[in-house]
């Protein structure tokens, strides 16, 4: 679900479920951020709101713009500066606020911004809260009178309570952690995490090797923490003989994982693992886990070893939750390297991964790169088409007839389940393509599998009508 919002000559910013983002000064204005602000402010009926950025270097500016505006609407407005978005989620939660704004682009680059929205609860808006806010936001203004408007505190009392919360999570033996003293080298490509994740580290008893943690939000690679983005990471892990190198992405909801061999631990297998070991701590009865359509079956087949059970939600941090609490799972997550776990809160959090993963790895007594070898193993591989003005949902419809004799879902684009892989495709709300990802036993087969379906859409894109 996806809309475009603003006026003028300038590109329009994206929004989404997901909140909004766009251009600094081209897609992303000032008086975006105002509108989106008055919105909100109407949206939580002008209570506390928690503030909270990314730490790039336009986000004080945006996020000013952001606290005033609430604050003239007559919102009392809680700055808790650079943080990760998850602390956004935690001080909304915690506290007698009504929501949250983190000012984030996520894992778009430095040129991005936006803004992420947070209910109560501490969890992102959903579907119809997105409609009202949007609604609000095509609306006339309505300001507080002098006397009215709300104050603007900063506090940064919460991204200690993160850090707290963390090393309070039962399976976690902090002490225990501490006494092995694992080498860690730690990337936050200068963005929200800088601060934060090392800190938790030195609670842990780790020795911290920081790169790119100086917070100044101008990030020096591309931000997205997929492999072909980490060289430099992965080189150091190895010439200082770390235990693990850890990777965030700039508002640290991602975790990466990179094996004591400077070669990745997958994303994928950041919730695999997850799912092991909390599993693990947990009886039986309870051992109950989402993620999305899109993750690796790997989770399944470590449910299915330990008597768990896996539910499947659309992709996106709030289907996932609404699920989680719909089954009332113990974890959650998404390939994409969140982790989930509801002891904590609702909402993917790399600090949460970061304190779970540092204990499997104590508990396992070998290495990362042994660990990830001891979980089944599956490959991804994830490809796009472009579809031009071809009709998305007909396209999709095509392929599902062809098909048939699979197992299917079609809550999120088309999951298609053989016996030995999978398919899923899904159209992108902002771009004229199809997203196929397939995953099976090998590289080759998975990417034979995907060219399989990327073939049949080529064809049925030549056949179909606009």
């Amino acid at each position: 679900m996806s809309k475009t919002g603003g006026t003028g000559s300038r590109s329009s910013p994206i929004v989404s479920i997901s909140g909004l983002r766009g251009v600094v000064g081209d897609s992303l204005t000032p008086e975006t951020v105002v509108r989106y602000a008055n919105a909100f402010a109407r949206f939580s009926k002008r209570r506390k709101i928690v503030v909270g950025r990314d730490g790039r270097y336009h986000g004080e500016m945006l996020s000013e713009i952001l606290a005033g505006t609430l604050a003239a609407n007559g919102c009392e407005v809680v700055d808790i500066g650079i943080c990760p978005t998850p602390t956004v989620q935690l001080a909304a939660e915690h506290s007698d606020a009504a929501g949250g704004v983190a000012v984030t682009a996520s894992h778009n680059p430095m040129e991005w911004n936006g803004l992420k929205f947070v209910n109560g609860d501490g969890v992102f808006l959903d579907a119809e809260e997105n409609k009202e806010l949007w609604k609000y936001a095509e609306s006339k203004p309505e300001y507080a009178s002098f006397n009215s408007t709300g104050m603007i505190e900063h506090n940064d009392f919460f991204l200690r309570d993160h850090v707290r919360r963390v090393l309070a999570i039962k399976s976690v033996d902090v002490e225990a952690i501490r006494r092995r003293h694992f080498k860690v080298v730690v990337d936050c490509v200068n963005a929200g995490g800088s601060v934060v994740v090392p800190a938790l580290l030195n609670e842990l008893g780790c020795s911290v090797i920081k790169m790119n943690c100086d917070g100044t939000g101008r990030f020096p690679r591309k931000p997205e923490p997929i492999p072909e983005n980490l060289a430099a990471v992965m080189k150091r892990v190895r010439i200082e003989k770390a235990d693990l190198g850890i990777v965030v992405d700039p508002d640290v909801d991602r975790l990466v994982l990179i094996t004591e061999k400077g070669e990745p631990f997958s994303e994928e297998y950041t919730i695999a693992q997850a799912v092991k070991f909390i599993f693990a701590k947990t009886p039986v009865d309870g051992r109950i886990a989402v993620v999305n359509l899109s993750t690796t079956r790997a989770v399944e087949e470590i449910a299915r070893t330990l008597n768990g059970k896996v539910h499947r939600s659309a992709v996106g941090e709030i289907n996932v939750v609404k699920k989680m609490k719909k089954v009332k799972a113990v974890v959650g997550g998404e390939g994409s390297g969140g982790v989930i776990l509801p002891e904590v809160h609702y909402g993917r959090d790399a600090l949460v991964g970061i304190g779970i993963t540092l204990q499997h790895l104590l508990e396992f007594g070998g290495t990362l790169s042994e660990l990830k070898e001891s979980l089944p193993q599956f490959e991804i591989v994830k490809m796009r088409i472009e579809i031009g003005k071809k009709n998305p949902d007909r396209v999709i419809n095509a392929v599902r007839r062809s098909y048939s004799k699979f197992e299917m879902n079609t809550e999120d684009g088309l999951k298609i389940d053989a016996p030995d892989y999978w398919i899923h495709l899904r159209k992108s709300n902002t771009e004229p393509i199809i997203r196929v990802l397939a995953e099976a036993s090998s590289r080759k087969e998975a990417e034979s599998r995907a060219s399989e379906v990327m073939k049949l859409v080529q064809k049925i894109v030549r056949s179909e009508k606009s």
